[in-house]
């Protein structure tokens, strides 16, 4: 009996040994990083400039999968029910993770259905206009939006992302009424402002900037609650909404069950390309700023966010 006990856990020992030694291993063949939007956004281009770092670090091509549609809650999908074996993740958004649950029947739970590995990056979103628009700052967009409601309409990569709630916020704090026309990333969202499909934007910085350095929109505001240093002169949105922010990030997630010592070595590396230079210059260049957090610092913001995102749009309907 005694000697078939230690069979058995002689044999459980190498199982186990071995299973170690494939996470050490790891990664033994390409992964692929999910994004949830359409190519040419700001989650693309963060993505990118991730892959070709963790390519150099991990010694192993990193396929980038644009899958993007219903605001960035597709993609996300995808990667919940993918197999959770360290080899398919996501560059998810504060949008689809910590918003659209809250807002809208979705087919994950944003806090049982991942394993989160560290935020990548956060950036504002700037407020834009088509230079048609008869406005030139937040006040006059407000009382125009006011004097007449429904007008104006307004693109956003989806409904149920950050770039549809946080317009639906701000009409709510300041009783500006617009129309909501989604798109399939942030990027579709921007040029349909440029073409004078929609009027205005609640929009990713990265889209923003050759814009309004390019004179084809209007700046009006960034949403952060101080200036952003990428555009100095555009005002945050809380001068004309007090306690108005909408801070969007984007940050690495795997499935659910992905082996932790996966996740643990993932999050090292995304740290040190924190602090690498040539990858803060390429996100300079979006008006992103690099950051990184720990799984368990990653996993409390998400279940902070989702308790007042949960807040917020019950005020929202309340007000409607």
């Amino acid at each position: 009996m005694k000697s078939s006990l230690t069979a058995v856990l002689a044999a459980a020992g190498i199982l186990l040994s071995g299973a170690a030694f494939a996470q050490d291993a790891w990664p033994t063949k390409p992964i692929t990083i999910i994004v949830p939007y359409a190519p040419g956004g700001y989650t693309d281009g963060v993505t990118r400039i991730t892959a070709k770092y963790l390519e150099g670090k991990l010694g192993h091509a990193v396929v980038v999968d644009n899958r993007g549609g219903a605001g960035g809650i597709l993609g996300t999908e995808i990667t919940a029910d993918a197999a959770p074996d360290g080899y398919t993740f996501c560059m998810c958004s504060s949008g689809a993770v910590s918003i659209a649950p809250v807002a809208q029947k979705v087919g994950y739970d944003p806090l049982k259905d991942f394993a989160p590995v560290s935020i990548v990056s956060t950036t504002p979103q700037v407020v834009i206009a088509n230079p048609s628009v008869p406005v030139s700052n937040m006040a006059e967009l407000v009382q125009y939006g006011k004097d007449h409601p429904g007008e104006l309409n307004y693109g956003s990569s989806g409904i149920g992302g950050l770039m549809n709630y946080s317009v639906e916020l701000f009409q709510s704090m300041t009783g500006a009424k617009f129309v909501h026309v989604p798109f399939k990333g942030g990027a579709p969202a921007t040029a349909a402002v440029v073409a004078g499909e929609v009027q205005l934007s609640f929009t990713n910085m990265s889209d923003a900037i050759p814009q309004i350095e390019a004179k084809t929109v209007k700046g009006l505001a960034v949403t952060s609650k101080e200036r952003s240093e990428y555009l100095p002169d555009l005002p945050p949105a809380a001068d004309v909404a007090p306690g108005f922010e909408a801070i969007s990030w984007n940050g690495v997630m795997a499935p659910a069950g992905t082996p932790q010592p996966i996740v643990d070595k993932l999050a090292g590396t995304l740290a040190e390309m924190a602090k690498d230079a040539d990858v803060k210059a390429g996100m300079a260049k979006m008006g992103a700023t690099l950051v990184a957090t720990t799984p368990d610092e990653f996993k409390a913001r998400i279940a902070g966010e989702v308790e007042t995102w949960t807040g917020v749009l019950k005020e929202i309907e309340a007000k409607k």
